[in-house]
């Protein structure tokens, strides 16, 4: 629970703050950008307090979602809890309920006439694995990494799940491993790309989504990929964003770091761009 005596200084006055055991992994910016700030460390803080109740339910999905409980509000975030996950675009949603096992990374869940799937591990938190259910239960579970797989095996005995992951970072004992690039079904691709971690893979659906894990996210409007995070190969990483100019899509999401949705051929410039930035 976040403690009051240990609220960051940046926080604006109110009701909701954010104290200093936030572990800076950009929850609480992804699902309530309007409210919350961060500080050039990246600690996150209450930039603004939410004024009606159109901003204080994002703002509560974040005091919920929040992986360390580092996030305060003089108001009871129940309601807000049972709305998890939310729609982002289409049919794809954000979970929230991040895991700190996972150091807070963002999972997604798509649904799917063919059996929804659900993109890296959240927590296995009462109220989300309930609206899962209703919205239709976990078909497959596609985990983008080994980084990022935290309550995946509550979900695959709940659901029935069959996980899926590269051999590589085989942590979860999936029941489906992945050697490179892969059809999964109709409109979903998994597609190889080492250098976060030797087996990091991403999943496209309907040549529109992109679900990248670690390798690749959004900061500042601008496509980036980070050097002091590529455990496997920088060298692999690079080539592995090259890979992604044989796709279109539109939109970019990340276990870490921001979204980003642009048109597809100006998403192909922000990868060109990136590719001349990490040269």
């Amino acid at each position: 629970m976040a403690q009051r005596q240990l609220a960051v200084r940046e926080n604006e006055p109110g009701e909701l703050f954010v104290d200093s055991t936030c572990i800076e992994c950009d929850t609480c910016r992804e699902l309530a950008p309007e409210i919350f700030g961060s500080t050039e460390s990246g600690q996150s803080f209450v930039r603004r307090q939410p004024a009606a109740e159109s901003e204080w339910r994002p703002a509560l999905w974040a005091v919920v979602s929040c992986p360390t409980a580092s996030i305060g509000a003089e108001r009871s975030a129940a309601a807000a809890a049972r709305d998890l996950p939310v729609v982002v675009d289409g049919p794809v949603y954000r979970c929230g309920y991040s895991s700190e096992d996972s150091y807070g990374a963002q999972s997604y869940f798509v649904t799917r006439p063919e059996g929804n799937v659900l993109v890296d591990s959240p927590r296995f938190a009462a109220p989300l694995v309930k609206r899962l259910g209703a919205l239709g239960g976990v078909r497959q579970m596609f985990l983008t990494h080994r980084d990022d797989v935290a309550d995946h095996a509550r979900f695959h005995e709940r659901f029935g799940c069959d996980r899926i992951i590269h051999r590589a970072d085989d942590v979860a004992g999936a029941e489906v491993l992945l050697e490179g690039d892969r059809e999964l079904g109709p409109g979903l691709r998994a597609i190889w790309l080492p250098g976060h971690t030797r087996g990091s893979c991403a999943l496209l659906v309907d040549d529109r989504y992109l679900f990248t894990g670690d390798h690749l996210w959004a900061w500042e409007g601008r496509l980036e990929m980070g050097r002091n995070v590529s455990w496997y190969s920088w060298s692999e990483q690079k080539k592995s964003l090259r890979k992604l100019l044989d796709y279109n899509f539109e939109w970019v999401l990340p276990g870490h770091g921001r979204s980003l949705q642009l048109p597809a051929r100006r998403m192909r410039e922000e990868i060109e761009s990136l590719l001349t930035r990490s040269s």
